[in-house]
């Protein structure tokens, strides 16, 4: 079962004060920490981030994020269900990564120059491309960013959000007053209460964002991407074999589609096919997990426990969700999209 820990309840149990100690006595550890503790702490952006991360009618978490954690776990502890959710602020996240509090976020976080340099972080993969946009009212006949000089527009703060959306008005000398919140659901009430005429996050967000909206159909996301946005799962540095276990987890899923195996077919073809790389993703030959301290069978446990990664696209966020979205760059680099991951040999 996966268990939802709140920041006050953890300083409530004496823990988030400990936590950066730990994490520096585990520098170079942190799965066997992991082990040692039974359960991987792993930093979503929530709650409210359906599609990403967001507690079920059960207040089970479910979403594209969460199924990442679950895929780090299945390659540390054999299992996808230990997993501890720990949802975060945008403002949360970095501090509570670097003190140890979680073992690794997969909370949407844009890989900057700064963030890898900088403030410490490893980015094991790009799990989402994606780019910064704007939503306004349909009913507001705005069809184009460049028609927003003189809007007030709601914009999280201390982010690339906010770099980016000053970034883009200044260069095409466009006027715009930033309605700044922190929250990310009090920040989606403001609009959508009409406090400002736009609001600005990366589009899958705003995708996401809009399903909260009392009638999401009247909301329009405008066309220009004004940002790259590549979004992946972030690290501390100084622990190069986590580094490598967390893109690993990633880059199977990644193959695992592009061989053909999904969870209905995983276990057949791990018991049958004689595709040597399909043998290798699976583990039928058990030589790959065992490197990185993984099952024999990680792939074929990855794979049954979550699907590969287009079924988790398509479950949590595909057009057949609320959320709506196409694969766009995010289809496999054999289907016209970017995405493309090393080997499992």
């Amino acid at each position: 079962m996966i268990r939802r820990w709140t920041m006050a309840g953890l300083a409530a149990l004496g823990l988030a004060a400990a936590w950066p100690a730990a994490a520096q006595a585990q520098a170079g550890g942190t799965a066997e920490a992991i082990r040692a503790r039974g359960t991987l702490r792993c930093a979503v952006q929530g709650p409210t981030n359906p599609g990403f991360g967001a507690p079920d009618s059960r207040s089970e978490w479910q979403g594209f994020n969460v199924d990442l954690c679950r895929a780090i776990a299945v390659m540390v502890l054999g299992d996808a269900s230990r997993v501890t959710i720990v949802p975060l602020s945008t403002q949360a996240r970095f501090p509570a990564l670097q003190s140890g509090e979680v073992d690794v976020a997969t909370n949407s976080t844009t890989w900057t120059m700064q963030r890898d340099a900088q403030l410490g972080f490893n980015f094991p993969a790009t799990v989402f491309y994606d780019g910064q946009g704007i939503m306004v009212r349909r009913n507001s006949g705005i069809t184009s960013a460049a028609q927003l000089n003189g809007a007030t527009i709601c914009v999280p703060p201390g982010t690339t959000t906010e770099l980016n959306i000053t970034d883009w008005m200044r260069a095409r000398n466009l006027r715009f007053t930033p309605l700044v919140i922190e929250n990310r659901a009090d920040l989606t009430q403001a609009y959508g209460a009409g406090r400002c005429d736009a609001i600005t996050f990366d589009s899958t967000i705003l995708s996401s964002q809009r399903t909260t909206l009392p009638n999401p159909a009247e909301h329009l996301i405008l066309p220009e991407r004004i940002s790259k946005e590549p979004l992946g799962l972030a690290v501390r540095h100084g622990d190069d074999r986590f580094f490598d276990i967390v893109a690993w987890s990633f880059f199977t899923l990644v193959n695992a589609e592009e061989l053909g195996i999904t969870r209905a077919n995983a276990r057949e073809l791990f018991r049958t096919s004689q595709d040597p790389a399909i043998r290798r993703l699976l583990g039928a030959d058990g030589s790959l997990g065992p490197l990185l301290g993984a099952p024999a069978d990680y792939g074929l446990r990855l794979v049954e426990a979550l699907g590969n990664y287009g079924e988790i696209f398509e479950r949590h966020l595909g057009p057949n969700t609320p959320i709506g979205l196409e694969r766009g760059m995010n289809r496999l680099h054999t289907q016209g999209g970017i995405l493309y991951a090393p080997p499992n040999r």
